[in-house]
């Protein structure tokens, strides 16, 4: 059954000195595809700038903010309506050759057409020791395999919250054996990337009134392509394919790509940013 969700989004930042020129961009909302519609978004901010939309280089929809005054503090807030839909994630075809799904990862064609989603980043690199963290069984199939990391990546990581809103570096995420969903997705990427699966780190919001663990603000999943299926949702942090549950924003290789607020700001001092997102749903 279809559920409506409505978001409020609120975003607070202090400045210590004036400020004198600033740029913003959000990437706060949920991409319209076959699970998500008719989508309405209110957006304004305490200064009344005009806000303007536009298109990341993923394709995906964002708003850009530009004061034309001077200031040393400024709220944003959005009003998100939607409609997900409750599709099953594992309905798809899986009666298929294993030997020739797990050949298809070699496929020239295959590496180049997905090559941007196979490539280590500042946030998914580790070292040749760390790649054998996780190897896969080719006598199963890759959608096997890809639940069974998703299962070893929830037990080997502990959830641990931070304040900051970016990613650790997996060095650290891998010694300390503890991190956030950032930290999780991440971890996902860099392993199933080595075992030549294509794999996009995903930002959304997620409905925890099931218990699921997560950011406050933005969840961080992943998605990765399985030849003869299509790309298929999966959250290490949580141990589940990603499902009505997940309201996804944007993709990307890593949580660069994915950052919900960027600028460029013209200031000296100290500077404070508080977030806060509440989510509501109900059945439609």
């Amino acid at each position: 059954m279809p559920r409506e969700f409505e978001i409020k989004y609120r975003a607070e930042i202090t400045y210590e000195d004036w400020v004198h020129n600033a740029y913003w961009q959000f990437l706060i909302i949920p991409i319209e595809n076959d699970s998500q519609h008719d989508v309405e978004v209110e957006f304004n901010n305490s200064l009344f700038a005009i806000t303007e939309y536009s298109i990341n280089g993923y394709g995906f929809k964002t708003l850009r903010v530009h004061p034309k005054k001077k200031f040393k503090e400024i709220t944003f807030e959005a009003s998100i309506k939607f409609i997900k839909e409750d599709i099953d994630p594992l309905k798809f075809k899986s009666n298929f050759n294993i030997a020739l799904e797990h050949e298809e990862l070699h496929n020239l064609d295959f590496k180049i057409n997905h090559e941007r989603f196979l490539k280590a980043t500042t946030y998914t690199n580790i070292t040749a020791t760390q790649n054998q963290l996780y190897s896969f069984d080719v006598s199963v199939s890759i959608f096997k395999n890809l639940e069974n990391l998703n299962h070893w990546i929830y037990n080997y990581v502990q959830f641990s919250r931070k304040d900051i809103d970016k990613g650790t570096l997996l060095n650290e995420v891998i010694l300390n054996k503890k991190g956030d969903c950032k930290d999780f997705a991440h971890l996902f990427c860099a392993l199933a990337r080595i075992n030549g699966i294509p794999t996009r780190y995903v930002s959304g919001y997620l409905d925890r009134t099931n218990g699921f663990k997560g950011d406050s603000q933005l969840h961080a999943w992943v998605e990765c392509y399985i030849p003869q299926i299509g790309w298929k949702g999966f959250d290490p942090t949580n141990n589940v394919l990603a499902d009505i549950n997940h309201i996804k924003i944007c993709h990307g290789k890593d949580y660069n790509d994915c950052s919900p607020l960027k600028g460029i700001v013209n200031t000296q001092g100290k500077n404070k940013t508080t977030y806060s997102v509440t989510l509501h749903s109900c059945n439609s």
